[in-house]
């Protein structure tokens, strides 16, 4: 079994703020793929641009807690306060084999 972190997010923006919200992630992922606990961070979205996911893949618990804590991603996470039409669903999952 490995000790990595999976994170799976479900962002669904009001119809009005998709292209922000996705364009506020996009402007990210060059940062977080950086990161020293990242391995994977792939922003995915589904046939009918209503939903934005993440496919994210960390080192460790700590590593993804210290992305949260990186300025970008609050400045992220601030905007999404007003963009969302439902609140952001983010799940952490380990991997069974």
């Amino acid at each position: 079994m490995t000790n990595t972190l999976f994170g799976f997010a479900k962002i669904t923006p009001k119809t009005e703020y998709y292209d922000d919200a996705q364009g506020a992630i996009l402007a990210i992922v060059t940062e977080t793929r950086a990161e020293p606990g990242c391995i994977q961070f792939t922003v995915l979205a589904d046939a009918d641009q209503g939903h934005i996911f993440l496919f994210e893949e960390w080192q460790n618990e700590d590593a993804l807690t210290e992305h949260h804590g990186k300025p970008y991603t609050k400045a992220v996470m601030d905007n999404y306060a007003n963009w969302l039409a439902e609140p952001l669903r983010f799940e952490t999952m380990a991997k069974i084999i």
